[in-house]
């Protein structure tokens, strides 16, 4: 479950890549979730998630952030947070390329929309990426997955906002 996890947001951090008429600011990022469904059935919101999140007891909230650290990313007051920078927000390309077994393709790219879709070892899907301006996206992602006898489907809205250019200590992904 946590490579789903992992996948769902580096799809998320795809959406944050610019499309080729408005050029998104590098630096941090947060994305909250607007919609998550898995399974036909309708997940807690993201300040829930980071609410129990906060429950957990000190060493397990520890492991997980930094399980979370070492994918670049962090949680935020309404989201997770990502760090893009100049050259990743330059490069045009799906953050899969290094995951091993991962394929992409771009299906669609105009000045406001990005379509895509992608295919790894035990998750495929796609998604489309709406551009509202450099400091904001709009993300919704369909992924179908397949980890050991667990199967099934997910859908998620999201929405991504430039938070600054500082990332302090948060590093972009590789």
């Amino acid at each position: 479950m946590i490579r789903f996890a992992w996948l769902t947001l580096a799809a998320l951090s795809a959406a944050s890549l610019p499309a080729q008429a408005e050029q998104l600011l590098p630096g941090l990022w947060e994305f909250t979730s607007e919609k998550l469904v898995v399974d036909s059935m309708e997940m807690p919101g993201m300040a829930e998630m980071l609410a129990q999140m906060k429950e957990l007891p000190p060493e397990q909230r520890k492991m997980m952030e930094s399980m979370l650290a070492e994918q670049g990313v962090e949680l935020g007051s309404g989201g997770i947070r990502l760090c893009l920078s100049e050259a990743q927000v330059e490069s045009r390309k799906l953050p899969f390329q290094d995951e091993p077994g991962c394929t992409q393709e771009v299906l669609e790219q105009t000045d406001s929309l990005w379509r895509f879709r992608f295919e790894c070892p035990d998750a495929k899907g796609q998604g489309e990426t709406k551009i509202i301006s450099n400091r904001e996206v709009a993300n919704m992602i369909e992924t179908t997955y397949a980890v050991g006898e667990q199967q099934g489907t997910s859908r998620m809205q999201s929405r991504g906002q430039w938070l600054g250019e500082d990332c302090g200590t948060l590093k972009p992904q590789s």
